[in-house]
């Protein structure tokens, strides 16, 4: 069972509280894993001269930093594989594998599995193909994930140990996926949406060992980058109890609030037996996530209007309307809270729609409803997130990894529907920020500049947004922290330094708050803290 941490008392610092009533501070109290006391270093010094003291050097503490979007097992498998982000062409990620294997003595029925690989990063920014992999993994099944998770490239003889080649080469792509194909008709090996099943679903799953290393793995990795909490977007029971399992082992240094993955043995469980609340407060299942559509980078994401560089394509629904509305409508009589990623326009207004019907419908009220990404949303739609009380759970650092490829996908008049996320606050919608890791990396720090920072300046790339669309630091920050509580129901315990809330913080080297834009890239977390006991913290950090 997770512990309280010791009593201290934290000063000569720059606390930024996200609590209102006091906005700053320079040093806090906290007992029994609990803020209890915040105010100036000398009242606080002065009112409980006996605690241990913590002297941050004059350094920024803001509260922990939670990803309201993320996978936590994916990210911890994918840092176990063999990382192909930044790939700046097939034979690089051809080049990469093959040192990855000759690096993990892999025996010859072992899967080589990747992630992180990006088309648009290419020249030409096309899709690849099978061909690529067979030349030098001819034998070896080969399985690589796009940087969002929305394809799959496979070599021949993973399409051989799986569905079949020819069976391929013959079948239709199921409801709302896409199989890739040449000239020919032959399969290039580009699995889209819910077509990568017909691979992934018979792909040997990994062991018990290997998950529990890949969670290690995760844990210690939101941990570096100051994240105290993270809302997993779509778990299943078997993830579920691994948490659990870790949590009594004193092993689980983060809150996690799961979403339940769709319909299914999972949500039956929830909906029958009603939501988790782990006593620790490290776990909190009471939400379910549906998808609408697919992603923008492989064309996968259901726009209004075709994309500006493929004529007659605008995308994929994942779901028809009238089925949506019911899983919707299921979902809320279970009493969960509704989640659904929506990353076009077609996608977000569907939604939308779907919760609005719910509204009027449900015999149980809709709570506290969130769109997951909301990465187009047409004008005409901004309103309704506020009057509807839909939360916008999105993701700002997808606007610097997409800023390379994003105009000519959406053309430039709709261009400026995309990453709104100020119209989206000024409209009413709560914010709540994240990453979507492994999709984009899990660095709060890099998406709060990608929130704030104006759109050009110096050597940085130019983000595909117009001016008006930054939102200031204190937004960015409440977004990452008291917005993203508000997003999971905790925002009475977690989400902002305030006495009798859970002592959950971060340590800065720099003051994001003041710093030069630029400057922003170059901030490190220097500690993170979980009720009061540290989880991560650089080496001669600070005294003691």
């Amino acid at each position: 069972m997770a512990s309280s941490g010791p009593d201290l008392l934290l000063h000569n610092a720059q606390v930024y509280t996200v609590d209102e009533r006091t906005p700053t501070a320079g040093a806090f109290v906290v007992r029994n894993g609990r803020f209890v006391a915040v105010g100036s270093t000398p009242d606080m010094t002065d009112t409980h001269p006996d605690l241990p003291r913590i002297d941050v050097g004059g350094r920024t503490v803001i509260p922990g930093l939670i990803d309201s979007h993320a996978h936590l097992e994916k990210l911890g498998l994918s840092l176990c594989r063999a990382d192909l982000t930044g790939t700046p062409s097939p034979a690089a990620v051809v080049d990469r594998l093959l040192n990855f294997e000759a690096n993990r003595n892999l025996s010859p029925e072992t899967w080589l599995r990747g992630h992180g690989w990006d088309q648009n990063e290419w020249s030409p920014p096309r899709f690849p193909t099978r061909d690529r992999l067979d030349e030098a993994f001819p034998e070896r099944p080969v399985w690589l994930i796009r940087t969002d998770i929305h394809a799959g490239w496979a070599n021949t003889a993973a399409l051989e140990a799986t569905v079949g080649l020819d069976r391929l080469r013959n079948m239709d792509a199921p409801n709302g996926g896409r199989i890739h194909r040449d000239a020919s008709g032959c399969p290039t090996g580009i699995l889209i949406d819910a077509a990568m099943g017909l691979v992934a679903d018979h792909i040997p799953p990994p062991t018990a060992s290997e998950r529990d290393r890949a969670l290690t793995a995760a844990l210690e990795h939101t941990a570096r980058h100051g994240i105290t909490g993270l809302h997993d977007a779509g778990v299943d029971h078997s993830s579920i109890r691994r948490f659990q399992r870790r949590i009594e082992e004193d092993r689980f240094p983060l809150r996690v609030y799961a979403m339940i993955n769709g319909r299914g043995d999972t949500f039956d469980h929830f909906c029958e037996k009603g939501p988790l609340h782990h006593p620790s407060g490290r776990l909190n299942v009471d939400s379910v996530k549906f998808f609408a559509d697919g992603a923008l980078g492989s064309r996968g994401a259901a726009l209004l209007d075709d994309y500006a560089d493929d004529p007659g394509n605008h995308g994929l629904l994942l779901h028809d309307e009238e089925g949506f509305r019911h899983n919707v409508l299921a979902a809320i009589e279970c009493g969960f809270q509704v989640n659904t990623h929506a990353i076009g326009d077609r996608a977000t207004r569907m939604v939308l729609d779907a919760y609005e019907d719910a509204r009027r419908q449900s015999s149980r009220p809709i709570r506290r409803p969130r769109i997951e990404h909301a990465q187009v949303v047409h004008p005409k739609d901004r309103a309704r997130f506020g009057d509807l009380g839909v939360i916008a759970s999105v993701q700002p650092g997808f606007a610097l990894s997409d800023e390379p490829w994003v105009p000519d996908r959406l053309g430039p008049s709709r261009l400026t529907h995309a990453y709104t996320w100020k119209s989206l606050h000024d409209a009413g919608a709560p914010l709540a920020f994240g990453s979507d890791a492994p999709v984009d990396p899990v660095a709060p720090l890099r998406g709060f500049f990608a929130a704030v920072a104006p759109p050009n300046f110096g050597e940085q790339p130019n983000v595909p947004r117009h001016p008006p669309e930054q939102v200031n630091r204190a937004t960015a920050l409440h977004a990452y922290t008291l917005g993203a509580a508000y997003a999971a129901f905790q925002e009475d315990e977690i989400g902002s330094i305030t006495p009798g809330k859970r002592a959950d913080f971060a340590v800065l080297s720099d003051n994001i708050m003041t710093v030069p834009a630029p400057c922003l890239r170059d901030v490190e977390v220097v500690a993170t803290y979980v009720d009061g006991s540290p989880i991560y913290t650089q080496a001669d950090a600070f005294q003691v």
